[in-house]
């Protein structure tokens, strides 16, 4: 599993808090609130950094997690050093993370969903991604409620690895006799809790996997 600079998702998360106030000399406007996250701000395999970025604006069907657990994919790694550029054009500086696990904090006018303080899992769609962050913003229907028996970190292991072995093992093998995986690489479905409580709806689907 790939670990920009070193961090694991622990340490990464432990970083991520409480970052100081910055002052902005934008006159007759609220000063954007300002959030710790890890971005790039170009295509290579040096870069990447922690730093301080504007607080993502929340639209009327969207719901602003505080981002309790992340997890460091081999997506997060292709993405960083421009392999999908040209299918997926970027804008800079971009916040990388493709797992969360968190507590909503605030909805949208029209989101009937969720609610503050649901704990909540999601895998963002690609357009929207970005967990490496204190908070993230995303469409209610990214987001389901985090089973009951499983940890933040647990719940932020699940949604990408789980969409893999989805698109695999159903969308792709079922066309098959027999399925052979060879060279699996983590992370994998073994992360998987054995046993998982019902939530009110199954995790939302999006259509990239880690490759």
């Amino acid at each position: 599993m790939y670990q920009p600079l070193g961090y694991t998702e622990f340490d990464l998360a432990s970083r991520l808090r409480r970052p100081k106030p910055a002052i902005f000399p934008i006159c007759n406007q609220e000063s954007p609130i300002i959030m710790k996250a890890y971005f790039i701000d170009r295509y290579g395999k040096n870069n990447g950094r922690i730093g301080q970025v504007p607080e993502p604006e929340v639209g009327a069907d969207d719901v602003l997690v505080q981002v309790h657990a992340t997890s460091v994919n081999l997506l997060d790694s292709k993405i960083r050093t421009g392999e999908f550029k040209l299918i997926l054009p970027y804008a800079f500086p971009l916040v990388l993370g493709n797992d969360l696990a968190g507590v909503v904090v605030r909805v949208g006018s029209a989101v009937r969903q969720f609610k503050e303080s649901d704990e909540v899992y999601a895998r963002p769609p690609q357009e929207r991604i970005g967990t490496f962050a204190e908070r993230i913003a995303l469409n209610q229907d990214s987001l389901a409620l985090k089973p009951n028996n499983i940890s933040m970190e647990e719940a932020a292991s699940i949604p990408l690895v789980a969409l893999t072995a989805w698109q695999v093992l159903v969308e792709t093998a079922r066309r098959c006799l027999s399925t052979l995986v060879q060279a699996a690489s983590a992370p994998s479905p073994s992360n998987l809790p054995s046993t998982l409580e019902p939530s009110s709806r199954p995790p939302p689907a999006q259509p990239m996997s880690s490759g």
